[in-house]
């Protein structure tokens, strides 16, 4: 496996550059002194999550017997739509009109914001396609994480320096990389279900 293809693709998966202004309207509503500490609470969630899926994620595909051809279908055309999301942002942002109140727990900045459905899906099908390399996926793994958590730890200042358009520019430009991501998926999925 190559563990930096795996890493950007989940890299650009996670959008932390996309998911700044959400993360920064929610913890708005949280005292200004536990932010970071409620920050550093959600990415930690985020990861064990993935580990979750990263060790335990096979043994569900196996109960499912779905194969890697299902996989790579299904992971291309989710990850199609959220990159065209990426390029061409609804109204209201990621989380709609609805405002949560209060301090966020686990929803919805550990899940689905840093790791969502897309992640979950990318991950379980670089694991299908290299059942026996989950060292190298796991540094993968954290490796993406490690980044996009240090992004989002930043974020205050992040958004300070390139503010809004900055931010959409670079959401937009992760999302056409996306895009050719998912294309690729989806063909590698084609590609192995005509060769069943």
């Amino acid at each position: 496996m190559d563990i930096s293809a795996a890493v950007i693709t989940l890299f650009l998966i996670m959008d932390p550059l996309g998911n700044i202004p959400p993360f920064l309207s929610i913890l708005k509503a949280v005292p200004v002194e536990r932010r970071r500490l409620v920050l550093l609470r959600e990415i930690a969630f985020a990861y064990g999550v993935l580990l979750v899926f990263l060790f335990f994620g096979k043994y569900v595909l196996n109960f499912l017997r779905l194969e890697q051809a299902t996989i790579g279908i299904a992971g291309g055309i989710v990850l199609f739509l959220i990159a065209l999301r990426m390029v061409f942002p609804r109204e209201g942002g990621v989380l709609g009109e609805d405002q949560l109140e209060g301090e966020p727990f686990l929803v919805p900045l550990a899940i689905p914001l840093l790791v969502g459905p897309s992640t979950l899906a990318a991950l379980l099908l670089l694991q299908r396609t290299s059942p026996a390399d989950t060292g190298s996926l796991l540094i993968a793994v954290t490796i993406a994480w490690a980044l996009s958590g240090c992004i989002l730890l930043g974020a205050t200042f992040l958004y300070r320096v390139l503010r809004q358009r900055g931010l959409m520019a670079m959401e937009r430009l992760m999302g056409m990389l996306l895009v050719m991501v998912a294309v690729q998926m989806l063909m590698n999925g084609v590609e192995a279900f005509l060769k069943r």
